[in-house]
């Protein structure tokens, strides 16, 4: 029997919705108590998400990989790729910008991916090779305009000659929410060359770029390949327009 994923994917999100909601913005929320697999802080509005999530997909058996606790091997071929809240410093600091990310591979092929945006209570979702979608609606990247283009640009003072050469550059500080905006035609790009994200904060988004029509690739250029891991970092570069990827290769490849 085929899982439904869209119906598990939404009844987490709402479940952590639930838990999390009453410590936005919150000193509790944003409380250090360790560190996740990767060495970063573990806040505890990340902990209570996380331990929603694990106790709803355990029972499911299949394979999880989570931003704070790392892998866990349950023999599954589907691994279910979460991150509980991706922007958890803007929701500690009352910036409400921060979404419930979920991707799911089979093997290590996706098949579905869902982003819920808490605030806005919005619900985008994508299977490949059948489109993306925000609350059961088709969306598309925007048709790109030369001199107009808009910008999620994260950086540590590499290819800053970019800025100059594109309308608006943006940092919303959750890129699992930002690449659902290039999805839906509000950017027309989204990069991150710092080698700091991981598969738990862009599956979701990645493939519901992609099936609304964006590029995304490596800061190479080639289509970018994710591990089914929580510790391995890697460059992005998602975009609507191939003009806009060929700038920004450029840009890196003229860097000093």
């Amino acid at each position: 029997m085929e899982i439904p994923w869209n119906e598990i994917a939404l009844e987490i999100a709402r479940e952590v919705e639930k838990e999390v909601m009453p410590l936005f913005g919150t000193p509790r929320a944003g409380e250090t108590i360790g560190e996740n697999v990767s060495g970063d802080v573990t806040k505890y509005v990340d902990k209570v998400a996380e331990d929603v999530v694990l106790g709803r997909l355990q029972p499911l058996g299949v394979n999880i990989v989570s931003e704070e606790i790392g892998f866990i091997d349950n023999g599954s071929d589907y691994t279910v790729i979460v991150d509980p809240i991706d922007g958890s410093y803007n929701f500690a600091a009352g910036i409400p910008i921060f979404a419930f990310s979920f991707a799911v591979f089979r093997r290590n092929e996706p098949v579905y991916g869902a982003i819920y945006e808490f605030v806005r209570r919005t619900f985008y979702e994508a299977l490949p090779g059948e489109g993306a979608y925000m609350d059961g609606r088709p969306i598309r990247v925007r048709k790109p305009e030369r001199g107009k283009e808009a910008l999620s640009f994260y950086t540590r003072g590499r290819c800053l000659g970019l800025i100059k050469r594109v309308k608006r550059v943006r940092v919303l500080g959750a890129i699992a929410v930002e690449l659902t905006y290039l999805a839906k035609g509000a950017l027309d790009g989204v990069l991150d060359i710092r080698n700091y994200v991981r598969t738990t904060d862009i599956a979701a988004g990645v493939l519901i770029a992609k099936e609304a029509g964006a590029i995304v690739t490596d800061e190479t250029g080639r289509e970018l390949e994710l591990r089914l891991d929580a510790t391995t970092k890697t460059n992005v570069i998602a975009v609507n327009d191939r003009y806009l990827l060929d700038m920004i290769l450029e840009e890196l490849k003229n860097e000093p």
